[in-house]
């Protein structure tokens, strides 16, 4: 009762704090998102906003500069307290992302804001360091959970993404506490999700389940490739610009320049409107991978958000496309892309399942499990998230390096 007791009166205190940041985060990033669509020109000005980003955080944000890592790391090894600047470096670097055309998603500020502000608890409540560990995948499991509307798959998100293949249960009950908590409060500000619909879903069949795994098969190599990509192309950033605030600066001039060349705003931003229309009518191939080169510029050059719904994105719109060439719904494809695509990037399959039937509706829960655990497997083990650590190998091939993380692999 006493652990009961005081870990549910920690996790009220983070449901409050994070669920009312996360309300105050997407109404802000709504605002941002319509007044930059309602004007263009504004994307222009891309490279000068990545040029202040990089300043900012070259000259006053070196320490919280890895984002998501530092909260991944300090979970595997707590020392100093997240600096508080954390939480509105990011928020503003994310606004001024969104607010001038970049592609980037809304759950790394999320996390990272949760992080920042939860971790401050730890000396007043005098934590532990193992404590301190559970408030950490508490306050990600309310970032996660209050950001997108599902407080299931957020809890399990918290205890699963920083160790490939294994779960700390000692931080079970305070993860869904603060998930919950965090959604709760975030839905009394009155803060609309978006809503998705999968209009029908066939019978449990053999051959249904075969076209899942193929389809499976595929989310999982975009998964693995995008990762790799993404660091990849992060890299090739950081050899050839050596001073970084130009690294923004060059990517916002190919982000922009490929906009105004395009004609488009389709791919830029959190791509929402693409999303649902991926489930309402079968989407053209090139759409995931134009919105994977701009995530992965954006984000690659230093420009803030996030990894998630940029993936969403591609998820959704390869499993419509998908759907040309393997026989089931548009809607269901899309779907199942939209959760097994991220699952295969950031190795979180049991919080994908959860996330697409909180999502989706029970009914698809047989097929979006098979393209989430498909997908697991079939990535490998890259991750968007570098400082994640092997758990549980996925094969005997990595057994020896289960103490290694992905990014000595």
């Amino acid at each position: 009762m006493p652990y009961i007791l005081k870990w549910l009166c920690i996790s009220i205190i983070i449901g409050g704090l994070v669920g009312t940041a996360s309300a105050g985060f997407l109404q802000s990033l709504e605002w941002a998102t319509q007044f930059r669509e309602s004007h263009i020109w504004l994307i222009a000005l891309l490279p000068v906003a990545g040029f202040f980003i990089g300043l900012l955080y070259y000259y006053y944000g070196k320490d919280v500069e890895a984002g998501n890592n530092v909260l991944i790391e300090s979970i595997h090894d707590p020392k100093e307290i997240i600096p508080l600047k954390m939480a509105p470096f990011v928020y503003l670097g994310t606004m001024i992302t969104h607010f001038f055309g970049g592609s980037a998603g809304r759950e790394g500020t999320a996390l990272q804001m949760a992080g920042a502000i939860a971790d401050q608890l730890s000396k007043p409540l005098q934590l532990d360091k193992n404590e301190r560990r559970i408030l950490l995948i508490a306050a990600i499991a309310a970032g996660f959970g209050s950001i997108f509307g599902t407080p299931l798959a957020g809890a399990v998100f918290g205890l699963e993404v920083f160790l490939i293949g294994r779960i700390r249960y000692n931080a079970i009950f305070p993860a869904f506490a603060s998930a919950i908590f965090a959604d709760l409060v975030t839905s009394l500000w009155k803060v609309k999700h978006t809503h998705y619909s999968i209009d029908f879903v066939p019978k449990i069949e053999f051959l249904p389940v075969l076209y899942s795994i193929l389809a499976g098969i595929a989310f999982g190599i975009c998964a693995a490739g995008f990762s790799r990509i993404i660091h990849w192309t992060g890299s090739v950033f950081k050899s050839k610009i050596k001073y970084p605030p130009f690294r923004p600066v060059v990517g916002g001039i190919i982000v922009a320049l490929a906009v105004f060349a395009m004609g488009t705003t389709r791919y830029i931003g959190l791509g929402i409107p693409v999303i649902v229309e991926s489930f309402e009518k079968q989407l053209p191939l090139y759409d995931f991978a134009l919105k994977m080169i701009f995530t992965i510029v954006t984000l690659s050059a230093g420009f803030k958000g996030g990894e998630v719904t940029p993936l969403f994105f591609i998820g959704a719109t390869l499993g419509s496309a998908l759907s040309l060439i393997i026989p089931l719904p548009f809607g269901l494809l899309a779907g199942m892309g939209f959760v097994a695509v991220f699952a295969g990037a950031t190795n979180t399959p049991l919080a994908c399942l959860l996330m697409g039937i909180e999502l989706f509706g029970a009914e698809s829960g047989v097929y979006i499990a098979i393209a989430c655990v498909v997908s697991y497997l079939l990535s490998g083990h890259t991750s968007i998230y570098t400082k994640q650590k092997i758990g549980e190998a996925k094969n005997r091939r990595f057994e020896r390096d289960r103490d290694s993380s992905i990014s000595d692999l």
